[in-house]
């Protein structure tokens, strides 16, 4: 029953969000009017074309159960720009993205929780201190900025080692080339790297202060196997949480990354969406987002109940 609580909550959600796409992208004025410019008045055909296209003369009602409709069943409309399906322009981009942030992830939590355990077995201590300061400034640097850096140290005359951009020659990937993924993945981990480690740092003290913890230490355990088996473990569930979360916000976080390294993924294809007015394909990549993030944090919710015993009883009864 709970998951079927959760999953209606869910579905819940991204009905809001498809509510509120739609109304932010007619709030836009008339769409027609931003494609067409200065041959609005003169160019009648390609108006009326666009009209039809996007039911401008039908109420917001109908046009959003339409929209609704194709969503529903698949057909997520013709891009303005080009009148191609828009599931065919972004197949591709959501692919790259997902890889993209499957290897930020793959990086950062192996790197977030090793940071944690260093810093929890030195707490109150000079290392502990250097990273909790060092943590705390890079939590503060905005992930357009840290890209900046990277690219300036790692793509100028200081390291001339990865490239600036990410080239993709067509019919190819971008891991085909993987040096140009470098600084993109780098840029996203170091943005969500000092969250996790924070977090799961102090989950870590708080374990490690337990009697449980304390009753094996005088047992003779060896600390490492205190940290690994005992306080680890009991902290990797509110791991998980913040882990998702940042995940979470990678989904639309990413937007700023993939700009800036001209990286071919939905971030960046939603920025020229934007700038093309191109609305369907907006709307589209707007869901995807939301859709992913919804996502990413049941799937969060439901390992967390699989790996705690009390809430796996307490939803059991």
């Amino acid at each position: 029953m709970w998951l079927l609580r959760r999953l209606g909550l869910a579905v819940l959600t991204l009905w809001l969000v498809s509510v509120l796409v739609f109304l932010a992208t007619a709030a836009l004025g008339d769409p027609v009017r931003a494609i067409l410019g200065r041959d609005y008045d003169t160019n009648v055909g390609r108006r009326e074309q666009l009209e039809a296209q996007l039911g401008v003369g039908d109420s917001i009602v109908t046009r959003y159960f339409d929209w609704l409709g194709g969503l529903l069943t698949g057909d997520l409309g013709t891009s303005l720009a080009n009148q191609q399906p828009v599931w065919g322009q972004i197949s591709d981009t959501v692919v790259n993205t997902l890889v993209l942030v499957l290897l930020a992830a793959l990086v950062m939590i192996p790197l977030a929780f090793g940071i944690a355990m260093i810093s929890a077995h030195f707490r109150r201590r000079r290392p502990d201190t250097v990273i909790q300061t060092i943590l705390l400034a890079l939590a503060g640097v905005p992930e357009f900025v840290t890209g900046i850096l990277l690219v300036a140290l790692f793509s100028t005359s200081v390291f001339n080692i990865f490239p600036a951009v990410t080239l993709v020659s067509p019919g190819t990937r971008p891991w085909d080339s993987p040096e140009g993924m470098v600084l993109p993945v780098a840029t996203l981990v170091v943005a969500v790297t000092p969250y996790v480690s924070r977090i799961v740092r102090a989950t870590l003290l708080e374990v490690l202060d337990s009697d449980y913890v304390e009753l094996a230490r005088l047992k003779g355990i060896p600390e490492p196997v205190v940290m690994r088996k005992h306080a680890l473990l009991n902290a990797i569930v509110p791991g998980i949480q913040v882990v998702a979360l940042q995940l979470a916000w990678l989904a639309g976080g990413v937007v700023l990354v993939e700009t800036l390294f001209s990286y071919p993924g939905v971030g960046r294809q939603l920025v020229d969406s934007v700038r093309n007015h191109d609305v369907p394909m907006v709307q589209a990549l707007s869901m995807i987002i939301a859709g992913v993030y919804i996502v990413v944090n049941l799937v969060a919710d439901v390992l967390s109940i699989l790996l705690t015993p009390r809430a796996r009883t307490a939803i059991s009864s």
